[in-house]
Order: C-alpha cells, then sequence, then structure tokens
C-alpha cells in the first residue's frame, strides 16, 4: 500500500451513495453537515456551491468539487438570489433520480436541451475521522477542481464512465459504482495534490527522501524499523533524513511510525475479525501485551472496547 491508498482506507467506511439530478429555471437546495466527504460533479450545465462560512464557488460543465470534511453548503442556480437560497430545499427532499426528471416541486418540464438546464452529480463518501491521517485532515473545506483542456485526464475519464453507469441500467452497475466512486476519491485528492503547491503532505510526497522513507514504513509497519535502517533505504544520512522528514511531516520518523502502527491497528480492530494476536504482529507489536498497552496509551482505551465502540450497529 502506498501513503495515499493508506490515508483514505484508514477513514473509509461502508458504501459511497450517489445521485444524478437534472433541473432546470430557478433551484437550490441545501446539503447539512454530514459525518463524512460531500462531492458534485457538473455534467451539463453551470450552478454554485456556497460552503457554509465560505466563499461562493462557480462550477461549469465539467467541474468538479470535493467537500472532505463535510461541510454543509448549499447547491444553486447561478441566478438564484438571496431570497432563494434563504429558502433553499434540504437535498433529502428535493434530489430526483434519472437524468431526465426534476424535483417534484417543480410543476413544468422542460425538455432536456433547453438552456439552463443542469445535471449534476452528487454523492457521499462515509468516513471514520476518529483517526484520520493528516493527509486527509489537510485537504481545505472545499476543493474545486475546473474542468480544463488536458488537466487530470484520470479524473475526467472517471467522471465520464461513472456518468454513464448512472445514466443506465446496465448489468453490474452495483459493482461498478462503488468501485467508480472509490476511484473518483482517489483521483480528486491526487489532483488536489497536483495543484497544491502550499501543502505539507503534497510536499512530503514531492520530495524524494521523505517519500522514500514513507513508502516504506506504509508497505511494511511491522519491521523492526530504525532511524538508522530507515536512513538507509532512502539513501541519505540519518541527520539528513530526521530533517527532512521532520519538516515535512511534521514528527520525526519513528514517532510517525509508532503513530501509523497503531492507526493501522484501530482499523484493524474496526474492519476485521482478527485477534488482538494477529493484529499485534501486523503492525508490529511482539506480544497482545506490548500492543494493548500502547494501545491504550494512544487511545484511552483497551483494543477491545474500542473494538465494540467501532463496530458499525447491526
Amino acid at each position: 500500500m502506498d501513503v495515499v491508498s493508506d490515508a483514505i482506507s484508514t477513514v473509509r467506511t461502508g458504501r459511497p451513495a450517489s445521485n444524478r439530478v437534472r433541473v432546470a429555471g430557478s433551484w437550490a437546495t441545501r446539503l447539512a453537515p454530514y459525518e463524512g466527504a460531500g462531492f458534485h460533479v457538473v455534467l451539463e450545465g453551470a450552478c454554485r456551491l456556497v460552503p457554509d462560512g465560505g466563499e461562493p464557488v462557480r462550477l461549469g460543465t465539467g467541474d468538479a468539487v470535493l467537500l472532505p470534511h463535510g461541510t454543509g453548503h448549499l447547491i444553486a442556480d447561478v441566478r438564484a438570489d438571496a431570497a432563494s437560497l434563504a429558502r433553499a430545499a434540504p437535498f433529502e427532499e428535493w434530489r430526483t433520480d434519472g437524468p431526465a426528471r426534476r424535483p417534484a416541486s417543480d410543476a413544468a418540464h422542460r425538455p432536456s436541451s433547453e438552456a439552463g438546464a443542469v445535471e449534476l452529480l452528487c454523492g457521499k463518501y462515509r468516513l471514520d475521522r476518529s483517526r484520520a491521517h493528516p493527509l486527509m485532515r489537510e485537504l481545505p473545506n472545499v476543493v474545486h477542481l475546473p474542468n480544463r483542456v488536458g488537466s487530470h485526464p484520470e479524473l475526467r475519464s472517471a467522471i465520464d464512465l461513472l456518468g454513464g453507469e448512472l445514466g443506465g441500467r446496465r448489468p453490474g452497475a452495483g459493482i461498478a459504482v462503488p468501485s467508480l466512486l472509490d476511484l473518483l476519491l482517489v483521483y480528486m485528492i491526487r489532483s488536489w495534490m497536483a495543484e497544491d503547491d502550499t501543502g505539507g503532505w503534497p510536499a512530503a510526497l514531492g520530495d524524494p527522501v521523505t517519500a522514500t522513507a514513507l513508502r516504506a514504513l506504509h508497505a511494511d509497519p511491522a519491521a523492526p524499523w530504525t532511524n538508522e535502517s530507515l536512513a538507509a533505504e532512502a539513501g541519505v544520512s540519518r541527520p539528513t533524513l530526521a530533517r527532512r522528514f521532520a519538516a515535512l511531516v511534521g514528527r520525526p520518523p519513528m514517532a510517525y511510525l509508532a503513530w501509523w502502527r497503531l492507526t493501522s491497528a484501530a482499523a484493524l480492530l474496526r474492519d476485521t475479525p482478527d485477534s488482538l494476536a494477529a493484529i499485534a504482529r501486523r503492525v508490529g507489536y511482539g506480544t497482545p501485551y506490548a500492543f494493548s498497552h500502547a494501545f491504550n496509551r494512544e487511545f484511552g482505551t483497551t483494543p477491545g472496547r474500542y473494538r465494540e465502540r467501532a463496530a458499525p450497529p447491526a
């Protein structure tokens, strides 16, 4: 596993959900804050996104937007005024499935080719933020990825494939759609990293020394790593690794490793039936006792109690 895959997999829970919605005329809908991440892709037309406490963002055809921290927001017609925004209906009441239908509150149905029609792909990812990787925490409240010629071809392809799957009831869509939604999340985060020139984690993964060390730790967290062996893996001296790693990641290599081992263990406790002994071995602890002691020190609870609380409802 690589760092980005691990950062996503430790917080992803359950299955993503999505709706394809087509509207025209004057409209506005509100999505409440959510314990997960939301996204919108504009398949046709243009609209406006207004995040709680943030500046409006105009979205055009082919634009994608990710709200990785579940920020509440409005989606509206570009011409909607303040009064229309104040009357925005909750998304759960407003949404319509299918590419050629409109909200039930609209009496007239406009043809799909009419100017002003907007088609959206809206969705949510369920996330467990209790031990989110710092890469995920660093994402801004709104990640806007405009549709520019030649930019992010993988993201564009995923959008096209997903729109096609949701536009018709094809055999195998029950597997294809969740898989494409997972791909969409990966590509949106990749695209943000490619465009962000100020974030610490894009810089960390762009630095050859730090990136090599991170890949090694994530590939085999159970290995008996030391500062010396990790520096040798990265091809630099121990002081060079310590300086560059701490500056970009925010903590020394061995402190990051200890945190990542326990974060990985928490995900295994949540998502697998593996025994404490098996999980201890997978994350680099020699005995269940040593693992339980470190886990309790980090989380303030035992692994068994953590598993009980983290288990999904029956």
